[in-house]
Formats: C-alpha cells, sequence, structure tokens
C-alpha cells in the first residue's frame, strides 16, 4: 500500500470531533464549504443586479448565466487555483468565471475581497444564531416542566456543598432557568445587532464604487442599500475599514461563552446531585455507565456538556486578541484565527444545546432518597428555630449560636 492509499483514506486523516461526532447537520452545513462558496456566488450576483440595476454595463443575460451556476462549484478547480494564485477570492473569481464565460468581466466589479469574506462570514453568524436560538428555548421550555412538576418538592439546599435549609427541587431549576434566560436575551440581542459589511472599498472608503458610477454619491449608497437588503439585512455598519470591526466577533462569541458558563454550571449542579442519587440524567436501558464497573451510573451526558462548554469559554480569547490587534484598516492575521475560532463557538454551542435538551427532557428524581437526606440533617437545620426562641425568650444570639455550634 503507498503512502497515498493511505492518506487517501478518510479514516486516515484528523477530523473534527465537532463535526464527525457531535454537532447537527444544520450547524455542520452552516459553516461548510458549500454554504460559504455558493454564499459567495451569491453575493456577486446581488452585486452584480444591484450595479444593473443602477446603470452599470451589466446585462441580464450575464445576471442569469451567473444565477444558472450559483451551485455548480468545481471544488477541484477553485482548489488548483488557489494553489497558483494564493488567493482564495480570486481563486473562485476564476472557476466561476470559467462557467460563466459571458459574466466573466462583471463577475466582483469594483468588489474587494472582503465583500465576499466578511459579508459571508456576517451570514453565517446569523444564521447561526438562528439555528442556536430555538434550541434554547426548547431547553427552557423543558427545564420549566421540570421546575413546575418539582416545585412543592423539598429538598436540601447546599451551601460551600454543606447542607443548609431546605429549598424544593423546582425552586433549585428556576436558578437554572433564570440564567438560561439572561442567555437568550444576550443570543438574541447579538442576533439582531448584526449588520451587513456592505458594499466597501478596500479601505472601507467606497471609492472605487464611487469612480464607478463617475462620482454619483447616491448611487454608491443605494447600491450598499440595495445588497444589504437582497443579503436578507436591515441595515450595514455605517463604518468599516477593509473587515468589518473584530469587535462584532467579541459580542457574538462572548454570548456563546457566557451562555457555556451557564450550562457548565447546570450540568455540574446534576453531576453533584448525581453523586447523591437525588437526581441523574436519562440512562438508556442498553446504556454502560463503565467497562470494568457495571453498576455505576455515571452522568456522561452532564460530563460532556461540561467538558465542551470549557471549550466554548475559552474561544472567546481569539476574538479578544484578534480585535486588539488589527492595524488601523486591516492586517490579514485574523484570517486563520477566525476560520477557527468562529464556526467552532457555533458547533460547541450547538453541541451543548442539543445534549442539555436531551438532559432536561429526561430527569429522573428520587423523592425517597431526598427524604432520607433531608430526615438526616433534620436535627441540624432546627438549630436556627431554637436560636431564634431563645432570643425571643431575651438570650442573646451570638452566645447561644456559639454555644449549639460547639
Amino acid at each position: 500500500m503507498s503512502v497515498m492509499d493511505i492518506f487517501g483514506d478518510e479514516f486516515n486523516k484528523y477530523r473534527s470531533p465537532l463535526v464527525s461526532r457531535y454537532a447537527s447537520k444544520e450547524m455542520a452545513y452552516n459553516f461548510s464549504d458549500r454554504k460559504k462558496f455558493t454564499t459567495w456566488r451569491k453575493l456577486w450576483i446581488y452585486l452584480a443586479k444591484a450595479e444593473k440595476a443602477l446603470g452599470l454595463p451589466v446585462t441580464e443575460a450575464q445576471v442569469a448565466e451567473m444565477e444558472s451556476h450559483a451551485e455548480d462549484i468545481d471544488f477541484a478547480m477553485a482548489a488548483e487555483e488557489e494553489s497558483k494564485l494564493r488567493h482564495d477570492v480570486m481563486a473562485h473569481v476564476h472557476t466561476f468565471a470559467h462557467c460563466c464565460p459571458t459574466a466573466a468581466p462583471i463577475i466582483h466589479l469594483g468588489a474587494t475581497s472582503c465583500y465576499v469574506g466578511d459579508n459571508t462570514d456576517l451570514i453565517m453568524l446569523r444564521d447561526g444564531f438562528d439555528i442556536l436560538l430555538p434550541k434554547l428555548a426548547r431547553v427552557i421550555d423543558r427545564l420549566s416542566n421540570f421546575a413546575e412538576k418539582y416545585a412543592g418538592l423539598p429538598t436540601l439546599g447546599f451551601t460551600h456543598y454543606q447542607p443548609a435549609q431546605l429549598t424544593t427541587v423546582g425552586k433549585r431549576a428556576c436558578l437554572w432557568l433564570q440564567d438560561l434566560a439572561m442567555d437568550m436575551r444576550n443570543l438574541q440581542r447579538a442576533r439582531e445587532d448584526l449588520r451587513f459589511r456592505g458594499v466597501k472599498g478596500t479601505t472601507g472608503t467606497q471609492a472605487s464604487f464611487l469612480q464607478l458610477f463617475q462620482g454619483d454619491h447616491d448611487k454608491v449608497e443605494d447600491l450598499d442599500r440595495m445588497v444589504t437588503e437582497m443579503a436578507g439585512f436591515k441595515k450595514a455598519y455605517m463604518v468599516t475599514g477593509q473587515t468589518y470591526s473584530r469587535k462584532v466577533d467579541i459580542d457574538c462569541l462572548s454570548h456563546l461563552a457566557s451562555m457555556g458558563a451557564t450550562i457548565h454550571k447546570i450540568c455540574t449542579d446534576i453531576r453533584l446531585l448525581a453523586n447523591l442519587k437525588e437526581i441523574e440524567e436519562p440512562f438508556e436501558k442498553e446504556q454502560i455507565g463503565s467497562s470494568a464497573m457495571p453498576y455505576k451510573r455515571n452522568p456522561m451526558r452532564c460530563e460532556r456538556c461540561c467538558s465542551l462548554a470549557r471549550h466554548l469559554i475559552a474561544l472567546l480569547a481569539d476574538p479578544l486578541q484578534t480585535a486588539s490587534v488589527q492595524w488601523l484598516e486591516r492586517t490579514l492575521d485574523d484570517s486563520a484565527n477566525r476560520r477557527i475560532s468562529l464556526p467552532e463557538s457555533f458547533l460547541t454551542a450547538d453541541i451543548i444545546l442539543s445534549t442539555l435538551q436531551n438532559i432536561t427532557e429526561g430527569l429522573v428524581v428520587y423523592p425517597k432518597v431526598i427524604e432520607r437526606h433531608i430526615l438526616h440533617e433534620l436535627p441540624f437545620m432546627a438549630t436556627e428555630n431554637i436560636i431564634m426562641a431563645m432570643v425571643k425568650a431575651g438570650g442573646n444570639r451570638q452566645v447561644r449560636t456559639l454555644l449549639l455550634h460547639n
């Protein structure tokens, strides 16, 4: 077997487990090459349509030719072109032009690489939020049902992971719900705050388009507005460099990381309660908890959420550092980092939400175990009532507390 045979086998190559093992098909597609490069072609079509409508020499036949080839991407040709040109956008311009010979002269007319690159990223971010928000809503719904069902079931509360006063199973779930509701607010806000980069020039000045339209400022502004609307955005950023501000990435990923912290806390709580055998995550009939200890019922789903939530939280360092080192109108040291950090944040958030939904749909509560723990601690919990009764009878609270404590 040759080296080429070995490396030609997909199972001999590293594949991110975020895609191969965990993430949903819709989120994996959202950050796929297919979605990315078909979006580039759509953006070139939007640009051509708007330029035609505003009087530039673009014909209906050229637009129709581009539209007929929006989906049939020759990825092998694009890869070969990129290996020669060392430029991914121009490689795809050439590949698109190859199947659209009539439209070739006007593809990418007046645009810079970030016209397709940044605008596509913003579309993916927007669509990523649209995938996550319903999943978060479902988790909140399932957990709300759980909280309502167990609103009146007393259980030991814990502070410092030491038995404290009573709470209820439902009340504790409301602590989780409140955090998730804050995450819903944050994700909705981040999604609604997203704008389109729009049709800007190499340094964000739109000078190239002003030249195309022979100094007509109104047409340049109309072009920006028309393409923004075609892409499904209400607004474009008023000011950009060559790229949209990388603060936008911080805004998006910080809310995802914050949600990761919420889910880590929820799943850690469930893991602690599983150790007490008060509550446990769903455990399938044929599931194996341990290869050596078959009696074990490990909280594997919660552990997975905690593990991936740490990754989601850690990813926030990338956009923070990237935004801080963007020089003047732009520098390219953002590119390779963002190819990893943006998709991985959304893929990871997608996975932990799907897993948490599964957990919250099948949480198992053991009231008898909970009752036994309460009864064991009840004499100690009664001390607060005893102290208050002593104070009412004229005693000193601090002295009584010290005596009872000792």
